[in-house]
């Protein structure tokens, strides 16, 4: 057993960041910060970074819709040839996937 005194700011200061590190109790957390133990990686998002990513997940499954009726067409059919309607789905799905990654770079660094 280890006894630690705090004062009142110190303790509600661990207290405040046992919560949001998502630990069962304040044992856990010291413990986890005292031997590099962290098991957790916590993320913390303005409003408006956490929009763009939800934006992003729907513009990524937009380009994975448009990916797979392309696949579906060029297989049901014996020597497919690829058409106007194919290109610019291609098309799509490329600027698409062009602007995903231009938010990636931006905010993950």
């Amino acid at each position: 057993m280890l006894l630690l005194r705090v004062n009142r700011e110190e303790k509600q200061r661990i207290k405040t960041l046992t919560r949001s590190g998502g630990y069962p109790c304040m044992s856990d957390f010291i413990r986890s910060r005292i031997f590099k133990r962290l098991d957790k990686k916590i993320i913390s998002l303005d409003e408006n970074t956490s929009y763009q990513l939800k934006q992003l997940d729907y513009e990524i499954n937009k380009i994975g819709v448009n990916l797979n009726q392309l696949s579906k067409r060029m297989n049901s059919f014996l020597g497919y040839n690829v058409d106007d309607n194919d290109r610019q789905l291609l098309k799509q799905a490329f600027e698409m996937m062009t602007k995903c990654l231009a938010f990636l770079q931006k905010h993950v660094r």
